[in-house]
């Protein structure tokens, strides 16, 4: 079996409602690229890369053209076992994670198609059937803030995202924890997420009137010397992701004592692999994980499902079911949150068979 075939689509993902980060980011409308990738015997695996403008060192336009750079990388080959493919395109071109991503989401799809199983028995075996699902929260005004997490905790959420920091007034984003601690009650986890854009003097002042309120940190400010201050600073938990990109800046948080949790960022690790590679020393060195992704539809949502899944029950605290914040899905068959969980279909690879009418013409076929 041999790669004979790329095939490329650009798919506008627009958000039911604007998504507000903190430094003026607002995830409306994204351009995703989906990949298909197929072999010489008909069998085609799925990838997809979204990144969310200015959120990480990505965009949207470059993955095309750096697909295209990649194709030689992969033409030809066996597609079965991504490791050494994806080990070869490193050696082709560094960085560009996010493109790379979708590389190897769809190797690992067509790999799990081959042998006929879900894609979560190849990367750990099945160790829960249902997912819980971090449901993130956009930032607004504190009350609007409170009534979406009260709305979502009713439909059976417990564990909660919270974007802050849009407006720069920390003043307002104590009043928004607050708020959100009542709407959920105190059996629910809350992580406060400013990705990065705090500076230490206000992550410390801000932080400290959250001392009482059971909240997670998430990735206040960007440099790990400046969270790690923030963590003495406070005692709250510490959770990163943009800032732990790999399985090195892994290791130097855990030995900074910076680290009680960890966001696994698919597109900022290269794909489903490299997730697993930081699940996996992440739970060896007792950190709970989250399995997440900048943004996507139900082909992205099933990648973080399928690592989810294969993480034990005690290590996984939830999964970004990015699909259900977006239209079109695509998919109209793919797994749908229930009581706040997700669950992987049975079928192989993936489990995803995207609608081809709902994408326009392919921006690029190589062969």
């Amino acid at each position: 079996m041999k790669i004979d075939r790329l095939t490329l689509w650009h798919l506008p993902l627009t958000s039911h409602q604007p998504m507000n980060m903190a430094s003026g980011i607002v995830c409306d409308v994204v351009r995703s690229t989906l990949l298909q990738i197929r072999t010489d015997t008909g069998l085609v695996g799925w990838g997809e890369a979204a990144p969310i403008p200015r959120l990480l060192p990505a965009y949207s336009d470059s993955v095309a053209p750096t697909l295209s750079e990649l194709a030689d990388g992969l033409l030809g080959l066996d597609p079965v076992g991504p490791e050494p493919i994806i080990a070869r395109l490193n050696r082709m071109l560094p960085g560009h994670s996010h493109v790379k991503s979708a590389i190897d989401m769809a190797l690992w799809d067509i790999t799990a198609r081959a042998v006929g199983m879900p894609l979560h028995k190849m990367l750990g075996g099945t160790r829960m059937r249902d997912a819980p699902v971090m449901h993130i929260i956009t930032c607004g005004t504190p009350s609007e803030m409170a009534q979406a997490a009260k709305t979502a905790h009713l439909a059976g959420v417990r564990l909660f995202q919270a974007k802050l920091g849009a407006d720069d007034d920390w003043r307002l984003d104590v009043e928004r924890a607050i708020k959100l601690r009542e709407a959920i009650g105190l059996r629910s986890v809350l992580s406060l997420d400013w990705n990065g854009a705090l500076d230490r003097f206000t992550a410390i002042r801000l932080c400290r009137r959250l001392m009482d309120l059971d909240v997670i940190l998430e990735q206040p400010c960007t440099a790990l010397e400046d969270n790690v201050a923030v963590k003495q600073a406070t005692g709250l938990p510490m959770k990163l992701d943009e800032g732990v990109h790999g399985v090195a800046q892994l290791i130097k948080a855990h030995e900074a004592g910076c680290l009680d949790a960890a966001g696994i960022n698919l597109s900022g690790h290269g794909g489903i692999g490299g997730a697993r590679l930081a699940r996996d020393l992440c739970v060896a060195i007792g950190v709970p994980v989250t399995i997440e992704d900048s943004w996507g539809s139900d082909i992205t949502t099933a990648a973080c499902l399928h690592v989810g899944v294969s993480t034990s029950r005690q290590m996984l605290k939830g999964i970004t079911d990015l699909s259900s914040y977006v239209s079109p899905r695509i998919d109209r068959y793919a797994p749908t949150r229930t009581k706040g969980f997700l669950r992987p279909l049975d079928s192989p690879g993936l489990g995803i068979e995207p609608d081809l009418d709902t994408l326009e013409n392919p921006v690029a076929v190589i062969e």
